[in-house]
């Protein structure tokens, strides 16, 4: 399996980064499911019933409206952090999942072998060969 995965990675074809691109699209939406379907609930219920979704400050328009919805609706500017914050988690566990993938794969790849020490005598050879140079 390994040799097959080396094969994979070797070709470098477009047609393998546009099969890498749908699947990472793919994956941020299930990402983005987690995230606000899964995480942030427990974390509104334990901040009391709050949906993160919700939290926004209006900059114009009608400050009494209590839902972002609502306040797209009647065209209020709002500054949505709550969302910001479903944003920056998304971008966390995608880039944690990242992580683990990278380094998995560079635990598969084999490392370059070492470069082969110069003889000492060759070493010596090169001195008087430049000190020959040198002179004239």
């Amino acid at each position: 399996m390994l040799e097959e995965f080396k094969k994979f990675a070797m070709r470098g074809n477009v047609l393998d980064l546009a099969v890498g691109v749908i699947i990472g699209a793919s994956f941020t939406g299930i990402v983005t499911s987690l995230v606000n379907d899964i995480i942030m609930p427990p974390i509104g219920l334990a901040l009391g019933g709050v949906d993160f979704s919700n939290f926004f400050f209006v900059i114009k328009g009608d400050r009494a409206v209590d839902t972002l919805a609502a306040a797209k609706a009647a065209k209020a500017v709002t500054i949505n952090y709550g969302l910001f914050v479903n944003a920056v988690i998304n971008f966390a566990i995608v880039a944690f999942v990242l992580f683990l993938l990278i380094r998995q794969i560079n635990k598969l790849t084999p490392k370059p072998a070492p470069a082969p020490e110069t003889p000492e005598d060759v070493l010596l050879l090169r001195q008087i060969r430049d000190s020959l140079k040198a002179r004239g």
